[in-house]
């Protein structure tokens, strides 16, 4: 079984040059890694994926730019393998992540979705303990020795406090991912809606605690731009309320309460306000006043 790669590409060159040679350089073969270039303006990463002879690999260019939600639903639709990763095209996969996960999916071929063990670094590379994935990892991540299937209401709940996922981390059986759409509306927060309607669904996730995948932090990513200016949290607040409804469907009464409550991310937005304030931006700090005491 090969692992199949996917990397929707649309940024830094150089991070870009480093996300591939982490898949070439992976300590098992069985892998297939496709890079669908949403139109950037600048060639360099055709120029440089012509260069790389390996059969395995695959670039495909489009022809206009159609946003990275359609380029997830085009990576998806393109998959030929059990398995599939939509990788982050400015992380970077240890040698070991192609075995860890294909080892996983053998062991448990049930789980739908696979959260392997991440170390986060910054824009040069260096291995860092933000506050963010502190929290995420010790404080709000289930505890485990082991890989450890999660599902039903009480993954809904964990999910609800605190979103401990990486995305481009996580690795999804093909037919799974294939039975959900990606949500129009949330631009940022997209990926936990798409993990969260396969929960609801019914789907199970495997924490695999295994080190083996760098998930970039810096402050050039959207995620991050979108921060102290409060759009974030607008498209947040908008999703948990879908999602809330969605648990109050299920039957899922706590679920739904800890959507309503969302406290990591009020958390989060508190944390946020005096730097706002700071940039005189008020907007922005009525914004995360709005998501930290709001209903």
């Amino acid at each position: 079984m090969a692992l199949d790669i996917f990397i929707p590409y649309w940024g830094d060159p150089d991070y870009m040059k480093q996300t591939v040679r982490s898949v070439l350089e992976q300590d098992s073969d069985d892998w297939l890694l496709t890079v669908v270039d949403d139109a950037y303006p600048d060639h360099e990463i055709q120029r440089y994926m012509a260069g790389i002879d390996d059969p395995r690999v695959k670039y495909i260019r489009k022809e206009h730019n159609a946003g990275i939600t359609e380029n997830y639903k085009t990576c998806v639709a393109l998959a030929t393998e059990e398995v599939m990763v939509i990788l982050g095209c400015d992380d970077v996969l240890l040698p070991n992540y192609v075995r860890v996960i294909n080892d996983a999916h053998q062991r448990f071929p049930e789980a739908a979705i696979i959260q392997p063990g991440v170390r986060v670094i910054d824009g040069d590379g260096t291995v860092v303990r933000t506050l963010v994935d502190i929290t995420k990892q010790h404080l709000v991540r289930p505890r485990t020795q082991g890989p450890r299937l999660l599902s039903g209401e009480s993954l809904a709940v964990n999910l609800m406090h605190g979103d401990w996922l990486y995305w481009p981390s996580l690795a999804f059986r093909t037919d799974k991912i294939r039975a959900v759409e990606f949500r129009s509306g949330f631009p940022i927060i997209q990926d936990l809606a798409l993990v969260m309607d396969m929960v609801y669904r019914g789907d199970q996730l495997l924490l695999e605690p295994t080190v083996c995948f760098s998930y970039r932090r810096h402050s050039e990513s959207a995620s991050s731009t979108k921060l102290v200016d409060g759009s974030r949290f607008a498209g947040e607040r908008e999703y948990f309320a879908v999602s809330a409804e969605q648990a109050r469907l299920n039957g899922w009464t706590k679920a739904s309460r800890a959507a309503n409550l969302r406290l990591t991310s009020r958390a989060h937005a508190l944390a946020l306000l005096p730097k706002a304030v700071g940039r005189r931006n008020f907007l922005a700090a009525k914004v995360l006043l709005s998501h930290t005491f709001g209903n």
